[in-house]
């Protein structure tokens, strides 16, 4: 069904997402996400054929030259970024793609039901639960969990979607977490195996390799599917950052695709910038 003001795109519902998505499956094609931070890079994305956009605060920061993991820090608001890039920048140049945003659900300072219904109005199709707290581990995890801002702060969120007739793409880094929710109504989940290899500002030493990354992610769709059989499951970060790695994930896991956030995002603008600047510079007198 057709946006009934302007007759084409988002704001699309929960069921119709779904069936968009269940038909690149039926296509036998895998589903690809992408991150967007910027306007530009959502246009010429959904040119490319992404099947869903997400827009996370951390967008801004990989545009900005810096690491994707400066969106966890307290550098701003990361729902009113989200907001932002979404009301100013990306909904104004998709033409039909989904647009999902990326809420913060753990901000002790919103009403999440009535934040919800504004991302809603915004005419955003769904959500996504960025900043997450999945990725933080150790002590720090523990205390973010003992004094109300944990994970479950999260699934909450996800609740409340799943019945405002928002679609939910959510990432989880364990199979107990794909179980919460499974449990609470999420449509996809995206198996989160770490930040993102590669290019000028993604990780080195603080990643795992492709052997986990493959085991984590069959783990988790386990975990989630003996909830809900018919969740669509997504592979990301980590040493998942080309389409040959996708490739070995897809081979070896039960996922149903990707999601690439820096892995689109970010490497294309590195490269392409580099390689055009270069052939500028190539030129003589």
């Amino acid at each position: 069904m057709p946006n009934k003001w302007t007759g084409k795109g988002n704001p699309y519902t929960r069921e119709e997402v779904r069936q968009r998505l269940q038909k690149t499956l039926a296509q036998k094609k895998a589903i690809i996400g992408a991150g967007a931070g910027t306007g530009i890079s959502a246009k010429f994305i959904e040119k490319g054929g992404a099947d869903f956009l997400i827009i996370y605060n951390s967008g801004r920061f990989r545009m900005s030259g810096h690491g994707s993991t400066a969106g966890l820090m307290a550098y701003g608001d990361a729902n009113a970024v989200a907001m932002e890039i979404g009301e100013f920048e990306v909904l104004p140049v998709v033409e039909e793609i989904p647009v999902f945003c990326g809420v913060h659900g753990s901000d002790p300072r919103r009403r999440m039901w009535h934040f919800l219904q504004q991302v809603k109005a915004m005419g955003f199709s769904g959500i996504n639960n960025f900043p997450t707290h999945c990725i933080v581990d150790g002590s720090f995890r523990d205390i973010l969990e003992e004094t109300g801002m944990g994970f479950y702060k999260e699934v909450e969120m996800v609740r409340l979607a799943s019945e405002m007739d928002l679609y939910s793409c959510v990432y989880v880094a364990t199979p107990e977490e794909a179980v919460q929710m499974a449990e609470v109504g999420a449509d996809s989940i995206i198996a989160h195996v770490g930040t993102t290899v590669g290019g000028s500002i993604g990780v080195v030493g603080a990643t795992v390799n492709m052997d986990f990354a493959i085991k984590r992610t069959q783990e988790i769709i386990e975990a989630g599917r003996k909830v809900n059989p018919d969740i669509i499951f997504l592979a990301h970060g980590g040493p998942i950052n080309t389409p040959e790695d996708v490739k070995v994930i897809l081979a070896n896991t039960d996922a149903h695709g990707f999601v690439g956030a820096s892995s689109l995002e970010r490497m294309a603008v590195e490269s392409s910038l580099t390689a055009l600047t270069q052939q500028f510079k190539s030129l003589e007198l």
